[in-house]
């Protein structure tokens, strides 16, 4: 069975979480490796340094047991779970939205007696006017980090799913801030130098990866 592995975006920087027993690299000017000593606290330092100052690309943090240690990091934020989709339209073309300076997917918070494939479906309908969609299979689990306005700091787990439809015509929710909403190639998106977190060009990598075309 393969490793279980957390890639949390914090301020744009991935923090990986892996077990000490995988393979992995050596600490470079770019990338920082560490061992996890077990002490929840000293998490702390590295997501003030990457809320304030990323000098990395990454970093990664290993220990003998990654679920303790995600559970450590998780102690320290508000926890909440979003869903959303990656949308195909007849031409292989994905669905992306553009919203407060940035291109992403629509997704959103999963509300209270939903399953995660319901919210997801929800949030695609309301942000982008579609309605009938698809359901296919879940293509990838991110993790990302932001402060409140009380600077209360929330850890999100999003679902993600393929979709399909049919309908070409996309209405921007714009009481969610949505500026435009439009159809792309996936290796255009992914190749197009633009303002995007790195956690959505991880869903559209898995898309293309699932898809075996882009």
């Amino acid at each position: 069975m393969k490793a279980q592995i957390y890639k949390i975006y914090i301020n744009g920087t991935p923090l990986q979480l892996i077990p000490q027993d995988v393979d992995r690299p050596e600490s470079t000017d770019s990338h920082l490796v560490t061992r996890y000593p077990g002490m929840a606290k000293m998490l702390l330092n590295y997501v003030d340094m990457l809320e304030k100052n990323p000098k990395f690309r990454m970093v990664t943090l290993y220990a003998p047991d990654v679920e303790k240690l995600f559970a450590d990091f998780k102690g320290h934020y508000k926890w909440l779970e979003a869903a959303g989709g990656l949308v195909y339209n007849d031409h292989g073309e994905i669905l992306t939205i553009y919203r407060r300076g940035s291109w992403d997917l629509p997704k959103g918070k999963i509300d209270p007696g939903e399953t995660p494939t319901e919210a997801g479906i929800r949030e695609v309908r309301e942000e982008t006017g579609l309605n009938h969609l698809e359901l296919g299979p879940e293509l990838h689990i991110t993790y990302h980090t932001y402060r409140l306005k009380n600077g209360k700091r929330v850890l999100k787990k999003t679902y993600w799913y393929r979709m399909d439809t049919t309908e070409t015509d996309l209405v921007p929710q714009t009481e969610e801030d949505i500026e435009q909403a439009v159809w792309q190639s996936p290796r255009t998106f992914m190749a197009d130098a633009k303002p995007v977190y790195g956690n959505i060009l991880d869903v559209v990598k898995a898309g293309i990866s699932h898809s075996g075309k882009g």
